[in-house]
């Protein structure tokens, strides 16, 4: 795998790298060609596409900046993935996510083997305790269609997000959001409850744990 890249790819592969963990967002082409010492913008162009190819880096094009590195360019790079930190979510009543731009942060080396796109989220409340999820935890959320009653989950509800336990049952309520503190009430799902991603560790005491 190391060895799909050649040398000037890699080169510019670790520009877009560290340009995202310095600053939290992809270079332009400006700052690609001054990592590459290039006065060309081409030159960057050939070396994206040839990533791109080989699905080492993802480009958006509707997006300024859309460069996102692929699990495959941090294996090549060996180097630990970069998860965007998109904000604020609730572990209590459904609030708005906040969404803080311009943050990353590095994780393990397990994050290189999830398919599919995963970030971090702050949790704000308290009502998911009994799965020692606290006020101020940081989790990691693997974005999915598919869920298991039970899995931990972080749900839309209209335009405000939380972080709760899915429960599907043969009996009434059916299908429901479940806290784990018992001074919370279940929310019951409606028409605009969506199911994001699914909750697969959380940072404690400065080590990624999984979630029970």
């Amino acid at each position: 795998m190391k060895n799909q890249a050649t040398k000037r790819q890699k080169e510019l592969l670790d520009v877009i790298y560290q340009y995202i963990k310095d600053t939290g967002y992809p270079p332009t082409f400006e700052e690609m060609r001054e990592g590459l010492k290039v006065s060309s913008n081409q030159s960057v162009i050939d070396l994206l596409v040839k990533l791109e190819k080989q699905r080492i880096i993802k480009k958006n094009e509707s997006a300024a900046r859309g460069l996102a590195i692929l699990p495959l360019g941090y294996e090549v790079l060996g180097k630990p993935p970069l998860v965007a930190f998109l904000g604020f979510t609730s572990a209590g009543s459904p609030m708005e996510t906040i969404e803080i731009s311009g943050e990353w942060e590095s994780v393990g080396s397990d994050a290189a083997k999830l398919k599919g796109e995963v970030y971090l989220l702050k949790i704000s409340g308290n009502s998911m305790i009994n799965a020692s999820i606290e006020d101020g935890d940081v989790v990691l959320v693997q974005k999915q269609k598919e869920f298991v009653s039970g899995d931990i989950v972080l749900a839309q509800i209209g335009i405000e997000s939380t972080v709760k336990r899915f429960i599907s049952q043969d009996k009434a309520p059916y299908v429901y959001l479940k806290p784990e503190n018992p001074n919370y009430p279940n929310i019951l799902f409606k028409a605009d409850t969506k199911l994001e991603g699914k909750v697969i560790s959380i940072l404690k005491d400065g080590y990624w744990k999984p979630i029970k």
